[in-house]
């Protein structure tokens, strides 16, 4: 069989080559596409449906990335040994496809889209996710599907102060920010990434330098269609409007929508009751045999309420809920809120509400990782639950979905850059974040409950970290803009961006941003950065009046824990023949005992919630790893009798010679009847034979020497 394949090379300005392919797999898809950067491949399919359901109003669209293991020459674990549903971090890569994707679509185009982009070929140093986007907008360059592309994604890194785009994977540990960006030729589309407390000037610098590489791929894409012969897209008609209905409704209903939006109600429910008694009175008004179309006539009224929402913001420099533009809500913060977990806060903001908990585990409640790319174990983890009830609904709870993983990661980027050092943090991490009413912005509320409750529980954390989240309404034709602060679930819906910002007193560290239209400069992008600081330290100050700085001291029924750092040659002396050693260790004491080997050395974390069973382990621990030393005096036990003295034990796992002549002072013909199995005894350590590194101990050394007659 032959191919019409065509290969398309993308040349980076740091000399990095990505080839794109098309002709050769999954033809009968709509668009199918292999990226390429060294090793790593990736297969991108788009196939979507002719037409579209009767009834639907918005763009079904799935994107799904998936690993392969076999790609990289791993089995998955597990007991099926297959892959399965996707994995959270597939789930995170295919959202920030999505959410590049979605608003590239004609608003009017409702047809059944799906994206699936699999990694087939894996390279250790080459990270997938940062050309997933590419590979979606390439499969969907070479099809037919309506796409107001091309878009492309990056990732861009500062690593020793220089700025490199889609950095190698071994560099991205020593990066100070990493930001994975899409774009089109034109505008940001898309931003999610982390800092170390970074300053606004070097997010922007970054956004400027993915955008410049976005555009050289973008460029490329057109050429694909072109090449390709797809720059004639399929026509379509998914929507059917009656203009003289909505003409009569805009003309009718706005100045009523714009006055209930003018009153200013700071209540969500009270906004929704006052929209719907406006729809009401039309539909009221409706004879019983009138032939209008009530699902047009709805979404008209949506757009009517939607613009009157903007044109207030625009016009009167208020908001919905009477708010200034950069007024925050108000804010209640609690701590110590719960009794019984090791730390807990309720942060309220609005009618936004958290519950949060810590819970401190041992290393045995590490979560396992298994995945194409890495395997390990995560000691932080973050989980945000949505209930129904959070936002008056009845929903049925059948687990975490896209939106709660993704919430709950931000989150976690946001608080995992002030968290201790391993070494000076033995416990297991897990931040539970409830999310019990919702009117915008739970996740910046679940990383301000996230920090209080940490600090509640008294884990160290460098700084206190907080989150908002901006937005932004625009009028292109007159050139009006609103920056807003602490945006509602409303503001959300009808605003042009969500860019929500978290970090410390000192900078950054999170961000994740959606735009939604054309033309945004880096003049609003600076303003919004700037608006968000502003907003982000007067939470942290409210914060600040709950817990000023995190606990000296744990609560009292959290498990104690310590870590002995020793070195690596010990490690088995710890460990001991079948773990009998740390087994025994755990046995006498009651504590929980692990050993972790490091490039460093080795690691043995103690957990207890008792304190006299803490001391015994440490105690038995240092006895291991404790190096003897001539002259020191040791409590030994007596482990064995010999006609010529005893062996005693005078450090774990570690015995000397006591003889007969070292026993006492008066010669003593046997040791029968002077000492026992089992007696303690204190022993001096009088010698290590170089040669065999036996320890000859005295106990003489110790008594007062008797008096000459």
């Amino acid at each position: 069989m032959s191919f019409n394949v065509i290969t398309k090379k993308i040349i980076m300005p740091d000399g990095k080559e990505i080839t794109i392919e098309t002709g050769k797999l999954a033809k009968q898809a709509d668009g199918s596409v292999v990226v390429r950067s060294g090793n790593m491949m990736l297969l991108a399919t788009v196939v979507s449906s002719p037409t579209a359901k009767e009834g639907t109003d918005f763009l079904p669209l799935s994107v799904d990335y998936q690993e392969k293991f076999a790609s990289a020459g791993k089995i998955p674990g597990g007991f099926l040994r297959r892959e399965s549903r996707l994995s959270d971090y597939e789930i995170l890569v295919s959202r920030l496809v999505d959410r590049a994707l979605r608003p590239t679509f004609p608003s009017d185009y409702h047809a059944d889209t799906q994206v699936m982009i699999t990694m087939i070929s894996a390279d250790s140093e080459i990270t997938p996710d940062a050309f997933a986007g590419l590979a979606a907008a390439a499969c969907l360059a070479v099809s037919d599907i309506p796409f107001n592309g091309p878009i492309s994604e990056v990732r861009v890194a500062k690593i020793n102060g220089e700025f490199v785009v889609n950095p190698l994977s071994s560099q991205i540990a020593n990066a100070e920010l990493e930001l994975l960006v899409a774009a089109n030729v034109n505008d940001i589309l898309m931003v999610e990434g982390e800092g170390n407390e970074i300053s606004e000037t070097d997010m922007l610098a970054a956004l400027k330098i993915a955008h410049d590489a976005i555009r050289i791929q973008c460029a490329a894409l057109i050429e694909l269609t072109a090449e390709t012969g797809k720059t004639e897209k399929r026509v379509y008609n998914h929507e059917t409007h009656d203009e003289e209905l909505k003409k009569f409704l805009w003309d009718t209903y706005f100045t009523k929508f714009y006055e209930a939006v003018k009153l200013a109600n700071p209540s969500k429910n009270g906004r929704k009751e006052s929209f719907k008694a406006i729809e009401e009175e039309y539909f009221t008004s409706l004879p019983e045999d009138s032939t209008v179309n009530k699902t047009l006539a709805k979404w008209y009224f949506h757009d009517i309420e939607k613009e009157a929402a903007r044109q207030l913001v625009l016009n009167e420099r208020y908001r919905l809920d009477g708010r200034k533009l950069d007024e925050i809500r108000q804010i209640t913060c609690e701590v110590d809120y719960l009794p019984s977990p090791h730390g807990s806060a309720v942060f309220t903001r609005g009618e936004t509400q958290s519950l949060t908990t810590v819970t401190l585990g041992t290393k045995l409640d590490e979560q396992i990782v298994d995945q194409a790319m890495t395997s390990g174990y995560n000691r932080f983890m973050l989980h945000y639950n949505f209930p129904g009830f959070s936002t008056g609904e009845v929903r049925p709870n059948r687990g975490p979905g896209r939106r709660e993983i993704g919430h709950g990661n931000l989150a976690m980027r946001a608080i995992k850059k002030v968290l201790p050092a391993d070494v000076d943090n033995p416990y297991t991490i897990r931040v539970v974040s409830d999310i019990l009413e919702s009117n915008g912005s739970s996740s910046m509320a679940t990383v301000c409950a996230g920090t209080l409750a940490l600090m509640d529980a008294g884990v160290k954390i460098k700084a206190p970290v907080s989150g908002i989240a901006m937005g932004l309404i625009s009028d292109p034709k007159t050139g009006k803009y609103a920056v807003l602060s602490d945006i509602l679930g409303d503001e959300d819906h009808l605003g042009d961006m969500d860019f929500k910002v978290t970090g410390t007193e000192n900078g950054i560290t999170a961000c994740q941003m959606d735009i939604k239209v054309d033309g945004l400069s880096y003049e609003v992008l600076a303003e919004a950065l700037d608006q968000a600081k502003r907003g982000r330290l007067h939470i942290l100050g409210k914060m600040k009046e709950a817990i000023e700085t995190t606990r000296a001291e744990l609560k009292p029924h959290t498990p104690r824990a310590m870590v002995i750092k020793i070195l690596k040659d010990q490690i088995g002396s710890v460990i001991g023949p079948g773990g009998k050693i740390v087994q025994d260790i755990q046995k006498q004491s009651g504590a929980t005992v692990t050993i972790e080997e490091k490039p460093d050395g080795g690691y043995v974390s103690i957990f207890s919630s008792n304190k006299e069973s803490m001391d015994k382990a440490v105690a038995m621990v240092k006895g291991i790893v404790m190096i003897p030393e001539e002259g020191e005096v040791y409590d030994g036990i007596v482990k064995s009798i010999m006609p010529f003295g005893a062996f005693v034990e005078f450090l774990p796992g570690k015995d000397g010679l006591l003889h007969i002549s070292e026993i006492k002072w008066e010669r003593l013909e046997t040791v029968e009847g002077v000492l026992q199995i089992g007696e303690q005894v204190k022993v001096k350590l009088i010698e290590v034979d170089k040669k065999t590194g036996k320890f000859r101990l005295s106990r003489k050394a110790l008594l007062p020497k008797p008096e000459k007659n």
